[in-house]
This record gives structure tokens, sequence and C-alpha cells, in this order.
């Protein structure tokens, strides 16, 4: 009987070694980068109806879709650095319902000014917390940190975009370099109402507004584009029209 007890008390000793051996050597494999976490999710905008996919990046929580807020709208004519306006992608007029009825609308959102994607009145005065801006309520407008998190954790300027985009030629013009969206983030190309009053880049480039300010006359923001699997961080003037994605509180 004690020659079992024995045989038995050395093979758990045996088997126990060569558990630990297994758990150090998965242990020493383990990669330490990040995993990127695509949790996805949705909520509804009571200020119009609007219901938006959201997505977990991170420690982030962002729309996955471009805000389509829209209180009121002009023309591509009509500018300002100080007044904001809010503009429809192709839409020249003043009626935001037929505005909403838009193709572009429905898939691209809204192309916000600086002062109306900071939700700045005609006093000068941003409503509701400069962070906020047009955001609903629980969410704003990522300053330039948030988008520096962001794109760190997916892996840095160079290849964030590809990661970011949409990963078809639905929306992206050919090649859509790079283009995964393995971070669930959809990124479209929903283009810009440009400094000269003229809309630009449908297909081809997404530009979306950070709330950091680079002067008293623009605005930080970031843009990709369907020939780079990069993100581009620059500054605007505060007069053009972009897209807007809001996070998380």
């Amino acid at each position: 009987m004690e020659f079992r007890t024995d045989f038995f008390r050395w093979v758990l000793i045996i088997l126990t070694g060569i558990g630990l051996f297994f758990v150090l050597v998965s242990s020493c494999k383990k990669d330490d980068k990040p995993q990127i976490i695509a949790a996805a999710d949705s909520f509804t905008d009571h200020r119009d109806g609007s219901v938006y996919k959201t997505v977990n990046i991170g420690e982030q929580i962002w729309m996955a879709e471009n805000l389509k807020f829209l209180p009121t709208i002009v023309g591509p004519a009509t500018a300002s650095q100080t007044l904001p306006y809010c503009y429809v992608y192709g839409y020249d007029g003043t009626i935001a319902a037929n505005a909403k009825e838009s193709v572009n609308y429905l898939t691209y959102g809204v192309l916000y000014n600086w002062p109306a994607a900071m939700n700045i009145d005609t006093t000068g005065t941003i409503k509701q917390g400069r962070i906020q801006g047009n955001c609903p309520p629980g969410w704003h407008i990522p300053d330039d940190a948030e988008w520096s998190a962001l794109i760190e954790y997916l892996g840095g300027l160079y290849v964030s975009g590809g990661k970011l985009k949409e990963s078809d030629t639905l929306h992206w013009e050919s090649p859509n370099s790079g283009a995964s969206n393995e971070s669930g983030f959809t990124a479209l190309p929903g283009g810009l109402r440009r400094y000269d009053s003229e809309f630009y880049g449908l297909g081809n480039t997404g530009f979306w507004w950070s709330a950091t300010e680079s002067s008293a006359a623009g605005g930080i923001c970031y843009i990709l584009k369907h020939s780079d699997s990069g993100v581009v961080r620059t500054s605007y003037n505060k007069s053009q029209g972009l897209n807007v994605r809001c996070v998380k509180d």
C-alpha cells in the first residue's frame, strides 16, 4: 500500500509540473499588443429619432455612423467662421426636410462648419458646453487627444486608416487601400463643403472635426482617403463643412 501511495504521489507531482510548464510557456507567448474588440450596439437620439450604431474600441465608445442632427440647413454658398451652418453634400437649399430625403444625408450624414459642430449660437456663445457641441446628450465631440488615443490604439497614423474605413468599395472608390474595418468604426467618404463654396471628395475622402482649435480661424480635423491606409491629422478653416463622429461621455 505504501508503494502505491508513493507512486501516485510522484505521478501527481509530475503532472503538476507539466501543467506549470505549459502555463509558463503560454504566458511567454502572450502577445502584449492590445486586441481590437469591436463590440457593437445602438442608441436613439431623441431629439430627432435617429438611431445610431455604436462601437466599443479600446476604452472608448464611438458612434459607428456620422452625426445626422440637422436643425437648419443652407446651401454651399453660405459660409462663416463664426456663425453655425449645416450642409448636406449636393444639396443647395434651406429646407431641412427636403435635405433629409436625399441619399447623401441618409448615407453620410451632415456636414458642419466648426461653429455648428460645436453648437455655437449667433452671439458666439457655445451652447451645451464646448465638448458636447451638436452631439446628443451623453455624447460629445472628440477632442484631439481622444482622436489620437483611437489612432494609437489601432496602430498609429500610418495603418489605422485602413482599420477605420468600411472594407469594400460600395461607398469608397477603388483601391480603398488597406481597408479592413477591423475596428468596426465603418468610416465613409462623405466629402466636405470646401472653402470655395463647392462640395468635394464624396466617394474618395472622409473629413471629421475634432473639438480642438488650431487657431482663432481653424480647427484640428482628421482625414481618411481611398488611396491611403493611414490617417491625416491637419487643420482646416472653421468655415468648411466636415462630418462629425461623437464619442460617449
